[in-house]
């Protein structure tokens, strides 16, 4: 296997984001068919490269899904790209157990080299440490050679390939210092309306990174992995709310993965629900749209119509707080669906971080998953119908609720089974 590469860093904050997105929007404008991935559970990155790309990212995750499975996905999704790039997560070796569920660990499940990303503000000879650390951690992870950022002068580049030719290591290139390169604040870890890359950016990669060298590590001939087409616990018209926002993540491999799917906007779609066998609620923000939601109040009858019938919902969430009677925002309180008896805080003063990995058993079926929010329920948890576990299996108190047909936590489930 060669069909591409690992985009990683020593540290979050380096710019392999930065990086990645600029290579896949320089490759595409060359005419290059590149296919995104992305390690880890993230559900933002990947609706960038998506834009850059214009096919879907995939995530590869070798805590919610096997190594065989992320190996598949590999070969499956890639098999007709002239490129694959993989953006790493976190830190090279940081995973939820040590390295366990690490890109390092995506890197070596698949056999690709690691393009590490250096952050070389304020730093020269000094480098030579770090990036020989990194090198020689690991000898079952092939760093191939290494690109800097956030490089001062040519001056400071030239100190900076020296250190590469001390230590044997290729250097691909840099990125410059530029203001116009930083991302600005985002809201709770995502801004929708960002550009996904830059003119400036693209430029700046064509001129001073070796980019015909790095498409040489996609040399290879793909594998013909085929994954099975659809999950046979979930058959039936499935129908999935899905906007650009307010319900937006969801794993591409669960789409692919469901019969017969088809999307509505919650915002402004009034659903015919009565061939549905299955409605899907992803996460997102719904706490920034809640007038539109609350103006489409026929749409949220329809759904509460749909669950008292006993109709099958998965809702994670933004999903689960759109199910909820009301979410209670600094501005007042915003009726929703009243599925469930709860109600959710988005108050600024109520705002807490909840993140990591989950796993439940339900119905003898594991599942697994990622939460990541801020909001609360406001006053008590409501009760789980089961024990939620970390990464580590420490049990969160995260709770699973159901309701007739209704499946509902804050965990933005991978649907895909691990057997």
């Amino acid at each position: 296997m060669g069909r591409g590469f690992l985009i990683a860093a020593p540290n979050s904050g380096s710019g392999k984001t930065t990086v990645a997105r600029g290579l896949m929007a320089l490759f595409a404008r060359k005419g290059y068919c590149v296919q995104p991935f992305k390690c880890g559970p993230d559900y933002i990155d990947t609706k960038f490269h998506a834009a850059v790309c214009g096919r879907p990212s995939i995530n590869l995750d070798t805590f919610m899904a096997t190594p065989e499975h992320v190996l598949e996905l590999f070969d499956s999704y890639g098999k007709d790209a002239d490129v694959c790039v993989v953006e790493g997560m976190m830190g090279l070796f940081d995973g939820y157990d040590r390295d366990r569920g690490s890109s390092a660990e995506v890197a070596r499940v698949l056999d690709l080299p690691v393009v590490l990303v250096v952050d070389a503000k304020s730093a020269a000879y000094s480098m030579a440490a770090l990036i020989q650390g990194f090198v020689n951690f690991r000898k079952d992870v092939r760093i191939s050679g290494v690109i800097f950022n956030r490089v001062g002068s040519a001056r400071h580049f030239a100190m900076l390939q020296q250190v590469c030719d001390d230590l044997g290591v290729e250097c691909y290139g840099y990125l410059p210092k530029k203001a116009e390169l930083e991302q600005g604040s985002r809201y709770l870890g995502l801004d929708f309306s960002e550009k996904p890359e830059s003119e400036l950016l693209v430029e700046l990669l064509e001129k001073n990174i070796r980019w015909q060298r790095l498409l040489e590590l996609t040399n290879g001939a793909a594998a013909a992995t085929t994954l099975p087409c659809k999950n046979e616990e979930l058959v039936g018209h499935t129908l999935i709310a899905r906007n650009d926002e307010s319900f937006s993540f969801i794993y591409q491999e669960n789409i692919d993965r469901l019969e017969n799917v088809t999307f509505f906007d919650p915002e402004c779609d009034v659903p015919c629900l009565d061939d549905v066998a299955l409605l899907y609620l992803p996460g997102g923000y719904p706490e920034k749209h809640l007038d539109a939601l609350v103006k489409a109040e026929a749409t949220r009858r329809a759904v509460k119509e749909y669950a008292e019938r006993g109709g099958r919902i998965i809702a994670e969430c933004g999903g689960m707080m759109y199910l909820c009677e009301k979410i209670v925002t600094d501005e007042g309180e915003f009726p929703m669906c009243g599925v469930l008896p709860y109600s959710v805080t988005a108050r600024k003063a109520d705002r807490k971080l909840s993140l990591g990995y989950r796993s439940f058993t339900l119905d003898g079926q594991e599942y697994r998953g990622h939460e990541f929010h801020y909001t609360q329920f406001l006053g008590e948890v409501p009760p789980s119908v089961t024990q939620v576990f970390n990464a580590k299996g420490e049990p969160v108190p995260t709770p699973v609720i159901r309701y007739n047909n209704v499946l509902a936590s804050y965990t933005h489930l991978y649907l895909v089974n691990r057997e």
